[in-house]
Parts: C-alpha cells; structure tokens; sequence
C-alpha cells in the first residue's frame, strides 16, 4: 500500500521542470521499469502498459505521468532507479544544486547515442560500431498464446509441444584472441547474448551460451543437417546470424517512384548419365528387392535462416544497446509471435530494419542503412507458441 501521502510537491516540480530532458534522454527500459516493480511503485499492469508504448519518449512520458501519484518514496526510487540503469546524469539532474546544473549538461553526452568511432574500412564478419539512432526498441513483454490458436493452428504446424521446447545453442563472439585476428573487441555484443538468452528462455527453450569460439559460422549448417544430425530431422531448426558479410557499407539511396523489376524464371535440368552395365543392374534389383523401401530426405531441410544483412554490405552495432538485427529480432518476436509463424515474423524484422538508420552527424556513418534477409527450407508453418504448453 502507498499510503494515503503523495509525492512531495517540490519533487513533482522537479520532475515536471526536468521532463522535456528526460523525456529526451532517458532509456526507460525493462531493467528501469522491474527495479521500479520491485520497489513496490510500479504494478504490473502500470509496467505493461509502460513498455507497451511504441517509443522511447512515449515510454517516459507515461512513466512521468505515473509517478506522482505513486506515493512518498517514488521520486527517491526513480532516482535510484536511474543510478541502477547507469543513468548516472540524469540522475544529478535531478538531484544536483542550481549552481551544478549550468556545467553538468556541456560535458555528459546523451546515454542513447555513442561516440562514432573514426571512419575505417570494415573488416568481414565485423560489425561497425557507430553512434546509432536515439530511440532504440527495449524489451517489451513476451505476448502469449492462446489454448484457442493453437488448437486451430497446431495441425498444420511443425510439432512445438515438448518442455523445454528443444535446445537454443548461443555462439557468442565479443573478444578475439589478439595472436589470431586483428579484429576488435565487439562491444554491444554482450548484449545481443543477454537479449538472447533471456527471448529463449522465455520461449521455454534450454539455453546453451558458447562465447569466443574460432570456427567459421558455416561448419553449423553441416553440423545440423539430416546426415550429420539425424536426431533433428523433420524437426524446425532455427538460425539467426549476426555478423558482416562483407566490406561495404549501405549508405542508402533516395526513394523514387517506379515499376519494379522482375526476372524471368529459369529451368535447370540434371542430365542423365549412361545405363550401367546389365550385370550391376541385375545386382542394384536384387539388392532393392531384399530392402525395404526407405524415404529419403535432402541434405538440408526444415532450416530457417535469417542474416542481419545482405551478402557484401556490413552490419550495424549499437554499443550500448546492441546490434539492429537482434533488437528488431527481440521485439518483434515478442510481440507477434503468438499468433505469427516464424516466416511472417523474419518479413516483418526485415521491415523494422529496412526503416532504421544510423545516426552519427558528421561522420561517415551517419545515416548509413541495413537491410537483412532470411532463407528458408521449412516445409510446415513454425510457430512458437510462446507461454503454451499443450495438455498432455
């Protein structure tokens, strides 16, 4: 219970003094909103609906306008709240003396934005680090299915009823040993793995995390085909792949009307070869006879693969908050995968990425693009059916 005594009059004008720059700069993000939960200032409906919200601003806006009403203790644990969240200056700007504030705002940047690092050439399967656009996607709530979907939905769809729903194997590639690569430290990449591991987690899938390995990523394709892994076949295999693909970077170009260009389909034929000799024939008959007729599969089937971009271009990193790829990953799957199979959910990642640019004045990087893309061999509708799990 709050008690009958609001918040203090004077920190309801601090707060309302300040609000155009929080509502600017602060990440009102899951972290935030849980430490403000646990403090007993926030309910879990408040949260929800917090997090709901499309962007960051409307993020703080709804949490400003909550807080005053929230009891005695509200202002002093949204100021700790900010410290906990590494929002050390907004935190001062709450809570320092007018004489502070003068000098405070020249010398702390913005904790949504970074830095650009100098224009280089960026090498394969590294991601550049610039200084990203200002509202991020954060966490948002794991929306779940209904009994009533998947019952109407489960017939037609790859089998998703065990517990844990199967394995999700995390290769986590953030430091490099100096005496093999050159490449740089992949700061933000610790937090694709912590944004991963809790998504699958949350899916009801055991989580592995391997960091720092040294193969190339195509040894995993192999690795889980119907031939060397023949356990999984006919099961859904799911492969998200965060890394360069090349050296160039998109700088986007202007949009301009005009009919689409389309190619004509091709035919491809395998030619036969020659008849074997009649004795190997004979052999080949009497050898099918004895067996059972088995099915055979292709080398590779029931995978889905999505790529954070396209073959050639570079792919983008926030440091702070991670790359775009598996922001717009996170949250789409968050959001849709209830009642989306997992096709429809890559379209939809591939338009949240398609609209994002980089935001870094003054530097090359600075509304540079992305576009990724998937592939797929699924041969039934993948859903994951978040938070349901089917009678026995």
């Amino acid at each position: 219970m709050l008690g009958e005594c609001g918040m203090k009059e004077r920190e309801k004008q601090v707060l309302k003094k300040r609000s155009v720059a929080l509502c600017k700069e602060m990440v009102v993000d899951e972290l935030l909103v849980q430490f403000l939960q646990a403090e007993n200032i926030l309910t879990e409906n408040m949260a929800e609906s917090i997090l709901g919200k499309e962007t960051s601003q409307k993020r703080s806006w709804h949490l400003l306008s909550i807080l005053p009403k929230r009891g005695p203790r509200a202002f002093s644990c949204f100021c700790t709240a900010l410290r906990e969240t590494e929002q050390d200056h907004l935190y001062e700007l709450l809570t320092s003396c007018p004489e502070k504030e003068r000098c405070f705002e020249t010398r702390l940047p913005l904790p949504v934005q970074e830095c650009p690092v100098p224009a280089k050439r960026a090498r394969p399967n590294d991601s550049m680090e610039t200084c990203l656009d200002a509202d991020c996607p954060v966490n948002t709530v794991l929306q779940p299915c209904t009994p009533e979907f998947y019952d109407s939905h489960c017939q037609q769809a790859y089998r998703m009823q065990s517990s844990p729903r199967g394995l999700a194997l995390v290769l986590s590639n953030v430091t490099f040993d100096p005496s093999v690569s050159d490449f740089e430290t992949r700061r933000g990449g610790e937090v694709d793995e912590e944004v991963l591991t809790k998504l699958f987690e949350e899916l009801n899938f055991r989580v592995d995390i391997r960091k720092d390995l040294t193969a190339q990523l195509d040894w995993v394709f192999e690795a889980f085909n119907n031939a060397h892994c023949p356990q999984l076949q006919n099961k859904p295999k799911m492969f998200f792949i965060q890394a360069c693909r090349g050296e160039e970077m998109d700088n986007g170009v202007d949009q301009l009307d005009g009919s689409e260009r389309t190619q004509s389909p091709g035919c491809e034929q395998r030619d036969a070869g020659r008849d074997e000799e009649s004795e190997r024939q004979n052999r080949e008959r009497e050898e099918r006879e004895r067996e059972r007729l088995r099915i055979k599969l292709p080398q590779r089937s029931d995978m889905i693969c999505g790529f954070a971009t396209l073959k050639g271009t570079a792919a983008m990193r926030n440091t702070k908050k991670g790359s775009w790829y598996i922001q717009e990953l996170n949250t789409t799957i968050r959001q849709s995968a209830r009642d989306t199979h997992l096709s429809d959910i890559m379209v939809q990642v591939n338009g949240r990425i398609k609209e994002r640019e980089g935001y870094a004045p003054g530097s090359a990087h600075h509304r540079c693009k992305e576009m990724s893309e998937f592939t797929s061999s699924l041969c039934k509708d993948l859903f994951l059916f978040p938070k349901y799990c089917p009678p026995s």
